[in-house]
């Protein structure tokens, strides 16, 4: 989580959402990366699970990441559950809860959904409070610039 909150203050200071995900092999060896890029990328779907994901895939030659651990600093919205079940990922632990749009626990349960093809575990609210002040003070300061 450590790594994935640097990641999160990397997002911050390309004026994206600091949100970091780094996605791990049954090993512990790290296989992807990634940060927030929608804004820096003009791109709706550079959420940084989705980076993450990506870096992964490439890395292995593969879109299966089975046994892979996803961690990010934020509860993953539907978009982005979703491509952790299409990547039959093993099993996703958090930091922050999303009230406004977590799709694992908050508002739902995409790695549950037993009508889903593939289930995973969910762990949430690791360094949940490290990972709340980064996102809390990002949005502190944008209100202070007169910004969103």
């Amino acid at each position: 989580m450590l790594e994935a909150l640097t990641l999160a203050r990397l997002a911050a200071s390309h004026g994206d959402v600091p949100v970091g995900c780094v996605v791990l092999a049954a090993d512990g060896a790290r296989l992807g990366a990634g940060e927030n890029r929608r804004e820096v990328g003009a791109d709706p779907t550079a959420h940084a699970e989705l980076v993450a994901l990506r870096d992964a895939c490439r890395r292995l030659g593969t879109w299966r990441l089975e046994g892979a651990t996803a961690v990010v600093t934020l509860e993953p919205c539907a978009m982005c559950a979703g491509a952790l079940v299409n990547a039959r990922i093993g099993r996703v632990v958090y930091g922050a809860p999303d009230p406004k749009a977590g799709a694992l626990e908050s508002l739902y349960r995409l790695g549950a959904d037993a009508r889903l093809n593939h289930r995973f575990p969910t762990e949430g609210g690791l360094l949940a409070d490290a990972c709340a002040r980064e996102l809390r003070e990002f949005f502190a300061r944008l209100r202070a610039a007169g910004q969103k």
